[in-house]
């Protein structure tokens, strides 16, 4: 963090020509207030000083005895640079920054008025429940901290038994019970509109288990390339953080928005939607930032919300593209999920999801990504970070991030060619374990299917519409799948499913245009 933000004070006084204190100052200036925590370092950069050094003789990064030393940036090209790049390092600064200015930071939970909002947010990001959330409905109509950004926006609040997704209560004839926006009663022939446009539609809801990439993680490059900086490129900043840094509402499953963040949106959500305008608002994005292996399954009690016997059947999608073999570990594979793992922790989620969803539903599991396709096409490219001045690379990110033990893929993030292949055999495995029990396993209440995870297939479409593979990567992290990325995957998966399994998209519902005649004011967001 130290570094990202000496270098971005730095370029940005090299790209305005100006003093450090100045460019802090116009940086502080775009960033909304209770955000410029960082204000407080421009007593302590130096323009000749790179920002590894500044962090280290800040004591803000610190090299522990017997590791390495961690450093983004390339030592300095003079004789004996070794030894002086350490002796840099741990030098003091020319004015020494108080301590308690970061201590603050990451002790604010402690102070009494605060412990139980914390308490509070802590639960919420865990259980991937919305903050904002009075009748425990577990929908909400707040966007972010887990509301309706993940999960369609509930119409009433203060009404446990009215939430997106159930099925309607005396066909809505008084009012909107599963937050369509399709309630009352023709005049014409008092038969609710509802019943007349929804009965027999095969409505359904999608929802998605998954991880960081599932959620859509995204730093917008903006926040970081000073030849692009503005006042405009944090105004998303406060909704960024509150969403996890994910931006669900964009993303390939359960997006609902126009991107403001590159590209267009593209979703299976959508798509339903406009099969079957009944199915408006049902989604939700049970995804979650984590760089390790994920057993679903006990989060599951706490997150999904589908009532067996009053809520319409889901399309479950099951996508943890990466985590069960990425991880910041040193010895990385023997920190991988095991086959045998793989296959118990899937088999119990399975077994709480048949226990809990509609008859009728459907579970979807999709393999784990190739990522052999990040180091193959973005190593050699300069990051946002480097492309000012020509000195950063994906090959140093990746390292430095090794380094630190921060790695979001030690196994696939390296320029070892062997542990990168290791990688990929151990994901191919685990794929396999998907595939076979798709093959082989049978549910009450759902049918199963297998997916790869359509990798290649996107590469493949956007070189065909001119674009480049490293486009589809995000350009921050040099990880996650792109805006572009997610929503080109959508459109092969919804052919794969036209054509393999019609029965999960559901028939196309022939009251579309009437629907939104009628209730064209009652469809927003």
């Amino acid at each position: 963090g130290c570094v990202l933000v000496v270098s971005v004070i730095e370029q940005l006084a090299q790209w305005h020509n100006s003093t450090v204190k100045a460019a802090m100052e116009k940086l502080c200036d775009y960033i909304p207030g209770k955000f410029q925590i960082m204000c407080h370092f421009s007593c302590c950069i130096d323009r000749e000083m790179n920002a590894d050094v500044v962090c280290h003789s800040l004591r803000l990064c610190k090299q522990d005895p017997g590791q390495p030393l961690c450093h983004l940036y390339s030592p300095p090209k003079v004789k004996h640079s070794s030894g002086l790049f350490r002796a840099l390092v741990h030098a003091r600064p020319k004015r020494q920054i108080r301590s308690k200015s970061f201590m603050g930071f990451s002790s604010v939970c402690a102070f009494p008025l605060l412990a139980n909002l914390c308490e509070k947010i802590k639960y919420v990001l865990r259980n991937k429940l919305p903050f904002e959330d009075f009748d425990g409905d577990k929908f909400s109509t707040f966007p972010t901290l887990r509301g309706y950004h993940w999960r369609g926006r509930d119409c009433n609040d203060k009404n446990t038994t009215v939430y997106p997704g159930r099925r309607p209560d005396n066909w809505d004839a008084n009012s909107d019970s599963n937050c369509n926006g399709i309630w009352g009663v023709d005049p014409k022939d008092g038969i609710p509109y509802e019943e007349k446009f929804c009965k027999g539609a095969d409505s359904k809801g999608v929802v998605l288990l998954g991880d960081s990439a599932g959620a859509h993680f995204h730093i917008p490059p903006e926040w970081m390339t000073v030849t692009q900086m503005s006042a405009k490129s944090f105004d998303n900043l406060p909704m960024a953080f509150s969403d996890e840094l994910d931006w669900p509402q964009f993303s390939e499953i359960t997006g609902f928005l126009n991107s403001t963040i590159g590209g267009w949106t593209d979703s299976l959500y959508l798509r339903l939607r406009k099969r079957n305008r009944c199915n408006h608002r049902d989604l939700q994005n049970i995804s979650q930032n984590v760089y390790f292996p994920i057993n679903i399954a006990p989060c599951l009690s706490f997150s999904l919300a589908r009532n067996q016997l009053l809520d319409n059947p889901a399309i479950v999608i099951y996508a943890t593209i990466g985590n069960d073999v990425c991880n910041g570990e040193r010895d990385t594979l023997a920190h991988m999920t095991t086959p045998k793992e793989m296959l118990s922790n899937v088999v119990q989620a399975l077994q709480y999801l048949d226990s809990h969803l509609p008859n009728g539903s459907h579970v979807i599991l999709t393999g784990l990504v190739d990522g052999r396709f990040l180091w193959d096409n973005l190593h050699d490219r300069y990051h946002p970070l480097g492309q000012l001045n020509k000195d950063v690379t994906y090959r140093q990110l990746y390292s430095f991030l090794d380094c630190l033990q921060v790695s979001p893929c030690s196994g696939w993030l390296t320029p070892n060619e062997t542990l990168r292949n290791l990688t990929s055999e151990r994901a191919l495995q685990l794929s396999n374990v998907l595939k076979e029990i798709a093959r082989s396993e049978k549910f009450a209440n759902f049918d199963i299917f297998y997916m790869d995870f359509p990798l290649r297939q996107t590469a493949e479409e956007w070189r065909k519409m001119g674009g480049e593979p490293w486009q589809l990567i995000e350009p921050v992290d040099g990880f996650h799948p792109s805006q572009i990325a997610a929503a080109l995957g959508t459109g092969i998966t919804w052919q794969k499913a036209l054509h393999e399994w019609p029965q999960v998209l559901g028939k196309e519902n022939p009251f579309n245009d009437q629907i939104e005649a009628i209730f064209k004011d009652q469809g927003g967001y």
